[in-house]
């Protein structure tokens, strides 16, 4: 069975959704050293950063804000249990895997369908591998990233309460004749 529910729009922009992604949210003083030092070992990732991301969707640490950090795992259980004993006392780290949905947008046309929701320069200048914006896409709270080094491949995420509609948004948007005719 897939991971992903997949719809293509003429080898354009393909949109993915994938049914798991292990996500756990840490809130902690990320302005101490000695935190930072043990979200690192416990992780194996070096700290992002502002409006960052290290690892990918599968591994992976994102920056969400100057005391928040979104981490990518296989198991978040176990993530959470590892980061309550390394930092008991001074973070808090949920579980939040099945509170959110991911996305996957492949295809050159990725950069304009995320730009017509989202007020952020997506410009190949601007926009970049190991970038990550938390921001809205149209009324929705999401979060994006390039995902690896291609241009062309973006991972984002969303509430699960809002998936469908996400999903029809992306889809809608990515619609023959929506894109630029240069593509």
């Amino acid at each position: 069975m897939s991971d992903y529910k997949c719809i293509n729009q003429d080898g354009k922009v393909t949109v993915l959704q994938q049914k798991f992604t292990g996500m756990v949210t840490l809130r902690a003083d990320l302005s101490d050293a000695e935190t930072v030092g043990r979200i690192e070992k416990t992780t194996g990732l070096a700290m992002p950063e502002q409006r960052k991301i290290t690892g990918d969707m599968h591994t992976g640490l994102a920056w969400m804000s100057s005391d928040e950090l979104l981490i990518f795992c296989k198991n978040p259980a176990e993530m959470v249990n590892h980061l309550n004993a390394a930092i008991s006392g001074t973070c808090l780290a949920v579980d939040v895997s099945h509170a959110r949905a991911v996305f996957e947008l492949r295809g050159n046309g990725s950069r304009e369908v995320l730009a017509k929701g989202a007020p952020v320069d997506l410009s190949p200048d601007a926009f970049a591998p190991g970038d990550f914006r938390r921001t809205r896409m149209g009324q929705v709270a999401v979060a994006f990233w390039m995902m690896g080094q291609s241009p062309d491949r973006f991972g984002l995420i969303c509430f699960a309460s809002v998936q469908e509609f996400m999903f029809e948004w992306l889809v809608t948007a990515s619609q023959k004749g929506s894109l630029p005719e240069y593509f």
